[in-house]
Formats: structure tokens, sequence, C-alpha cells
């Protein structure tokens, strides 16, 4: 059965006057315009930052809406689904760029290892209004991007490593007896969440995946992030629900099958139980 959810854009969806860069910066006002279809629910194969500097708006990811105002600033990773609605004067700016555009020149596991691409953490900053840290930079990844020159891609990946390095102290660090191996496991069940959600949903699957106990990850994530390795399961696998009964077509009993269940019935029940309502009605609620 093929899904019916929410398109998943590449940057080939977005013509660029330099063909097949692996990097894309515009001014926001600028690039609703061009591409009016980004104003309906959508994800990306890429990463994606955006940056308010005047005006208001929201900006809703994964279900989540956010006010737009001077200073937010949002990072998401692929496959997130997001829309907004901006305010005619809104102005700021959005970047895009490959993974393997930035890995090739940072590589390991930073890009990766970045809170604010973990669903454990906000995908926003709220910044004072006036803040002088990161206007400067978008405004020079813009003319990096506007204007080709030697080296472009070079200096273009700087600036953007330069952004995301100073992002990362406004996120709140890990005690430091945790802030190594345990954030490192918590983001490989992350990552295991999202690879097996639809056939896996005991903690002993995962614990066996990153060779622990139940017990031991059950401990992991409650001393990380406050929550039982359940709850995070059960959480992964609702969040698909919900973006497919927000953004899709698909009856209730095709949502269950593309999550990997035999029965709807059952499927129903299981909703109701977390996410506290049927899928009827969350889907009436949207």
């Amino acid at each position: 059965m093929k899904t019916t959810g929410p398109p998943v854009l590449a940057l080939a969806s977005f013509p660029q006057a330099q063909a097949a860069q692996p990097y894309y910066c515009e001014r926001l006002e600028t690039h609703v315009v061009r591409f009016p279809h980004v104003n309906v629910p959508h994800a990306h194969d890429f990463y994606l930052l955006l940056y308010i500097s005047e005006g208001t708006g929201t900006h809703t990811v994964d279900l989540v809406t956010y006010e737009l105002r001077p200073g937010s600033l949002f990072f998401l990773a692929p496959g997130q689904v997001h829309h907004w609605q901006l305010g005619a004067d809104v102005r700021g700016f959005v970047v895009f760029f490959d993974t393997d555009f930035y890995l090739f020149r940072y590589p390991g596991n930073g890009l990766y290892g970045y809170p604010f691409f973990n669903s454990s953490h906000s995908p926003a900053l709220q910044l004072a209004p006036n803040e002088c840290e990161f206007r400067p930079l978008f405004e020079q990844l813009f003319q990096e991007y506007a204007e080709p020159q030697a080296n472009q891609a070079e200096v273009f990946c700087t600036y953007l490593h330069l952004c995301l390095e100073l992002a990362t102290r406004h996120y709140p660090a890990l005690p430091a007896a945790e802030s190594n191996p345990a954030q490192q496991q918590i983001r490989q069940l992350g990552a295991l969440l999202n690879q097996h959600y639809r056939t896996k949903r005991s903690v002993r699957d995962y614990a066996d995946l990153l060779h622990l106990s139940a017990n031991h990850l059950n401990a992991l994530c409650r001393r990380v992030l406050n929550k039982t390795a359940s709850a995070l399961i059960h959480e992964r696998v609702i969040v698909e629900a919900q973006r497919l009964l927000s953004h899709s077509a698909l009856g209730v009993a095709q949502v269950a099958y593309e999550l990997g269940f035999e029965d709807a019935s059952y499927f129903v029940r299981y909703f109701r139980k977390y996410a506290g309502t049927t899928p009827e009605a969350f889907r009436q609620q949207r």
C-alpha cells in the first residue's frame, strides 16, 4: 500500500540559479513567493535552518505550533513534517544543506550530536529581537550564496558550522557524568526507533539492539530524559500515527497498516491508550 502522507521534498524541488548545489540560502520573503507549495505540510530529505528577523506568524513542526517573532531560530532534521503561516511583514532567511555536503567538510558524528537535531530537544530557539549573534551569520550565508566566487562552498559551510556551534551554547547541557556515553546511547536509541518503530514495540527489542539489559535501558532513559524506554517507544509510534492522520487522506485501517498493526481495532485501542483519544476524534480536532 502506498502512503499518501506529506510529500518529502529534495533540494531539486527548489530550482537554483546555480545548478546542482548541495546547499541553498534565500531571503524568506522571496523564498515563499517563489515556492508557494512550502506553505502546506511537507518534509525534506535535507537539513533546514529558519531565522526570523522581522514580523510574526506561526511555524508548526511535528504537530507543535510555535509563535514566530524577531529572533526566532529553527533547526529541522530530514524527515520532520512542518509548515508555516507567515504574516505579510515577515522577513528572515532560510538555509538548506545536504548531509554529505556538511560531512565532507566536518566529518564524524558532530552533525548528529547537535541537540537541536535530536527529538529530545526543541527545534526552536527564541533569541532577543535585537540579537547580533546570528543575524550577521545569516546575512553572510546569504551573501556568500548569492554572489558565487572562488571557494564559495568552503566559506558557506564554515559560516554554517559556526552557526550550529554557537546555537549549541543556547541548549542545556547534560550533567557532566552523563554527557558522553549516556547521550550517545540515547541518540542511538532514537535512531533505532526511527528505523524500527513499525516492527519493534518492546523495551527488550531495543535493549538487545543496543547490547544492554532492559533494566539498564530503562534506567538510562529515566536518568537522561526522565521517561521510561517504553514511553519513548509509544511516543514514536503515536507521533507517526498523528502525522498520518493529520497530513494524509488514509483511513484509520490504512494508518494502522502503515504502522505495522495487523488489527485496526487494536490500533484504535493502542492510540486511545497513549494519545488519550481515538484516531477519528484526533483527526476531527485538527
